[in-house]
């Protein structure tokens, strides 16, 4: 058996890879410019859109220095689950939980919306930027392009995001078509998206060691010995930049 979604994705990385490279450089000058200068690193999405935030902190081989906005109502936890559309679109919602947020002057906020055109990732980067943070978006560009904001400015993602990430999905986000009627299942926002924000991550780490970063700030497994120990060195050097428990 054959599976088209595997070969979507193997299409999808060659164009990133391809196409990507110039920005996904310019995402890691600007994050390893952020921790050279303590500055704080955030992420943001809404819906699916938040399981990136999810997967790029506090787990073995990542940057100690993300911190996720993980907003209850818009997260895939929150009952009914249609909450969260209603709660995406919201005009005013995402200033309200971008006021929560300690955003300095040379920070770095992470936004990712595949559409780019409802209120709540809008108002983050906006919020965000109006504050001296760098804005970079994970978005579909061709897919944003082609529907409306739903935010008063009329904006989309891709337009106010200083650093543009492009996953190059297809309008929908699924891509394996099942039918003549042109219903299309399995999207690919997320592999891709988590594709994309590992490369980087994993360049910032380089990058930091090459420019003489003695500790590098990355999570050692807490289930090998000695894990927890390194970490602690970790936490005390980058504290400041740390926002979540710990």
């Amino acid at each position: 058996m054959k599976f088209e979604y595997l070969s979507k994705i193997h299409d999808l990385l060659n164009i990133i890879e391809h196409s990507e490279n110039e920005n996904m450089e310019k995402t890691v000058n600007v994050i390893c410019e952020a921790i050279e200068n303590k500055k704080s690193i955030y992420i943001f999405g809404a819906s699916h859109a938040g399981i990136l935030a999810q997967e790029l902190y506090y787990r073995a081989g990542g940057l100690v220095l993300i911190n996720p906005i993980l907003p209850k109502s818009l997260m895939l936890d929150t009952s009914p689950i249609t909450l969260t559309s209603k709660m995406e679109q919201l005009v005013g919602y995402g200033d309200v939980i971008a006021s929560t947020i300690p955003f300095k002057p040379g920070d770095v906020l992470i936004v990712h919306s595949v559409s780019g055109r409802n209120a709540v990732g809008i108002e983050m980067a906006m919020s965000a930027k109006a504050k001296g943070v760098t804005i970079v978006g994970l978005t579909n560009v061709s897919y944003s392009k082609d529907v409306t904001s739903r935010h008063p400015s009329k904006k989309r993602l891709f337009e106010i995001s200083d650093i543009v990430l492009d996953n190059h999905g297809e309008k929908g986000d699924a891509c394996v078509c099942v039918n003549d009627d042109g219903l299309k299942v399995s999207p690919t926002s997320t592999v891709i998206g988590a594709s994309i924000l590992n490369s980087i991550m994993a360049e910032v780490v380089k990058k930091l060691i090459v420019d003489g970063m003695i500790v590098p700030p990355v999570f050692y497994s807490a289930n090998i010995d000695g894990g927890a120990e390194k970490n602690k060195i970790v936490i005390d050097e980058f504290g400041d930049s740390i926002h979540y428990s710990y």
